[in-house]
């Protein structure tokens, strides 16, 4: 890293998840703060309910009111509200969801007017956070229109394996009709750019999933391979990208061909999805690709069954920091952004 540590926001996710326990198990090794500068987006007042819980006394932070208050040698926690907020492990309340979206929304604010270089965070309840300020799917979803841009991409990574999905969060009966030249064209133009861009790769190669069983079986089983998805990447190739495809999802992952590609496209959500957190749970991060600002997070959820019992594993989390990490470096490399 350069001598200027990144600053790096955190948002508390859901306060009766898993959120803030894997956040103080990440920080309480102090070499981190070597690397990075962290800001919690939330309240003290949360985290040492859980520094309590997780007999972690010892463990500290500064409290700020604004960001430039932040000491650069300690985890900062910027209180985004004063009020007691009851907390309730494992519990989905509407009280919690409205804090965690407090939380996202004022670490969204300082990333956005680049008081901050990359924002990781905490996983929410989708359900029970929904409101005026927040009537999307997904933190993706909500980032894409934050930030203004037209487009953004879900894309799963981990150290030997990337994988984009042409359609997120939609019920799957919407997969179908989602699937189009131009949607499948535009994931695709956003997953090469994030590649050069914030991987350093120059050339990329990617492999392209189809839709149907054993990619449509020459038309047996559906004909948007033949139709839709095969012409587009004869047209890509064309253009002089390394694209391929498209592949059968079972066979595919199950004969780890992806180990010969720099990332995959999906089509739709538990398609990719699911062989990815399958392959590499745990370590896996989800990036939001096409954006003009770094954000990550963990790949897994609130996880309410075992919130507040001291034994969330806090890898994923980790693992996005450091993506996080990675990510401002290879921009502050290759290009303007920050």
């Amino acid at each position: 890293m350069d001598s200027k540590l990144p600053m790096v926001g955190i948002s508390l996710g859901d306060i009766n998840g898993v959120g803030p326990e894997v956040i103080i198990k990440t920080f309480s090794d102090s070499r981190l703060m070597k690397l990075v500068t962290p800001v919690v987006y939330g309240n003290g007042k949360i985290l040492s309910f859980y520094r309590k819980a997780l007999e972690m006394e010892g463990f500290k932070y500064n409290q700020i009111q604004e960001i430039g208050q932040a000491n650069p040698k300690m985890l900062n926690v910027l209180n985004c509200w004063e009020e007691n907020v009851t907390i309730k492990p494992g519990v989905a309340t509407e009280e919690a969801a409205s804090y965690a979206l407090k939380s996202l929304e004022q670490a969204t604010a300082d990333l956005i007017e680049q008081k901050l270089d990359g924002l990781v965070t905490g996983p929410i309840n989708k359900n029970t956070i929904q409101h005026e300020a927040f009537n999307f799917p997904g933190h993706t979803e909500y980032l894409v229109a934050r930030t203004g841009v037209r487009r953004g991409l879900m894309l799963m990574i981990s150290e030997n394996l990337r994988i984009g999905v042409v359609t997120g969060h939609i019920p799957l009966k919407q997969v179908v009709e989602s699937i189009t030249k131009d949607r499948v064209t535009d994931k695709m133009e956003i997953l090469e750019e994030t590649l050069k861009q914030d991987f350093g790769i120059e050339k990329p190669k990617i492999a392209v999933l189809g839709l149907n069983p054993h990619a449509g079986d020459e038309g047996l089983l559906g004909s948007e391979e033949k139709e839709l998805i095969g012409p587009l990447i004869k047209e890509l190739k064309n253009r002089g990208k390394l694209v391929y495809g498209p592949f059968p999802a079972d066979g595919f992952f199950g004969s780890q061909t992806y180990l010969k590609y720099d990332a995959v496209l999906a089509m739709y959500h538990d398609q990719g999805l699911i062989p990815f957190k399958s392959l590499s749970f745990g370590s896996g991060v989800n990036y939001t690709a096409g954006l003009p600002v770094i954000r990550t997070s963990p790949d897994h959820g609130t996880a309410y069954p075992i919130a507040g019992k001291g034994v969330a594993d806090e890898s994923s989390f980790r693992a996005a920091l450091f993506a996080a990490l990675d990510l401002i470096k290879h921009r502050r490399e290759v290009s303007n952004f920050i």
